[in-house]
């Protein structure tokens, strides 16, 4: 019998792989999604402390970039997503997979939805910290487009925006704004994976769909649209933290909390939903494309290393 239970389990990969995979997938996913980073974070930015927009929807700004800097323009920040992706994606990625598997009972019973929650809870905020240096580069990178030449920082790569900060700023620079990214995170993980099941189930069980890739895609659309409106805020905070500067020795917000009063009094309450269709945009095609990649990978991996 103790043989029996002990060989239920199916043969897995590696721990290293699984963290691998993940990054990697999640890399694959951010080459196609990157320009609607790009847009959500200048519409984030604009307008910042005055009602005025500086892009009216999502197609102006996409126009206004590509004609200010060309075709290459959209694909700013690229080396600063990419390095995201590898440290949070993969951190994200690999602990709630080895987590998961540790919850998982001997005769392959999953864990609860609440248990799922929570790993994933854990999962995005872990990797959230880790992932926070490559974020502030990203964000950085981004926005320096929109700048005036004389005030644009000029990193040249994600490499050099973390030396030059570090340098310039201080290395605990790096963690600016680690906290709303690790808030962001878990919102995000916890408002995906309650939506994203309620909509596959819903999707089934209306007998038009099957469990398939296009099931998953319409759940991954339905999912970000619910996960986008509850996390949009608390991203926003984290944007205008993460690229602000310093006034007379002062940062120009002392916290999350006095970003939120300061968009809502002088941009409206509705600017903390700035940039919400490129968010959305990229939400459900990212997440979709991440797990692609990663099964994949995975199917792959099974065929020509464990099964062989």
């Amino acid at each position: 019998m103790a043989a029996t239970a002990g060989a239920s389990k199916p043969k897995t990969s590696p721990k290293s792989i699984k963290f691998l995979f993940g990054g990697l997938a999640g890399m694959g996913a951010t080459v196609f999604v990157q320009p609607l980073d790009l847009v959500k974070n200048r519409m984030q930015l604009s307008g910042e402390g005055v009602k005025t927009k500086e892009y009216r929807t999502s197609l102006h700004a996409v126009g206004s970039i590509l004609r200010k800097e060309g075709i290459r323009g959209i694909y700013t920040g690229l080396s600063a997503g990419l390095l995201r992706q590898a440290t949070y994606t993969t951190t994200r990625l690999g602990i709630y997979t080895v987590l998961f598997e540790k919850m998982t009972s001997t005769d392959g019973k999953p864990p609860s939805f609440l248990m799922k929650a929570l790993i994933g809870m854990t999962a995005g905020a872990t990797g959230a910290f880790v992932g926070t240096p490559a974020e502030v580069a990203l964000i950085r990178m981004t926005a320096d487009g929109r700048l005036p030449p004389a005030q644009r920082r000029g990193y040249s790569n994600v490499f050099n925006a973390l030396v030059r900060i570090t340098r310039e700023e201080g290395v605990t620079t790096l963690w600016r704004g680690c906290i709303p990214t690790m808030a962001r995170a878990v919102v995000v993980n916890a408002a995906q994976l309650a939506s994203y099941s309620q909509s596959k189930q819903f999707l089934l069980d209306t007998g038009y769909f099957g469990d398939n890739i296009l099931c998953h895609f319409c759940a991954s659309m339905i999912s970000g649209l619910v996960t986008t409106a509850a996390s949009m805020p608390v991203d926003i905070v984290k944007t205008r933290i993460q690229n602000m500067r310093m006034i007379d020795g002062k940062p120009e917000y002392k916290n999350g909390l006095d970003v939120l009063v300061k968009v809502v009094r002088k941009e409206g309450f509705f600017s903390l939903w700035k940039g919400f269709t490129p968010y959305y945009a990229r939400l459900g095609p990212h997440t979709v494309l991440t797990f692609i990649f990663l099964e994949q990978m995975n199917k792959f991996y099974k065929i020509y290393f464990l099964d062989s």
